[in-house]
């Protein structure tokens, strides 16, 4: 991961970990974990995907998606 992919992807991850405190009411560290051990984060993490020049809102309801059904669509 290059560093303008690894910081985009840190901004995307820390919007949705906001988001999941804010809609949830979940913990920071219930939140981070969520999210880090997601499908969502491997897409996102991987360049090949494209995901992370997505906005936040987009990913945020892709992973909103998963919890939903447990898994990626």
């Amino acid at each position: 991961m290059n560093k303008r992919m690894q910081y985009l992807v840190e901004g995307i991850t820390k919007d949705i970990v906001a988001y999941l405190m804010e809609d949830y009411g979940w913990d920071l560290s219930t939140a981070i974990g969520s999210f880090h051990n997601s499908e969502t984060f491997v897409k996102l993490s991987d360049e090949a995907t494209g995901l992370y020049i997505e906005s936040s809102a987009y990913v945020y309801e892709m992973f909103k998606a998963e919890l939903k059904m447990g898994k990626l669509g």
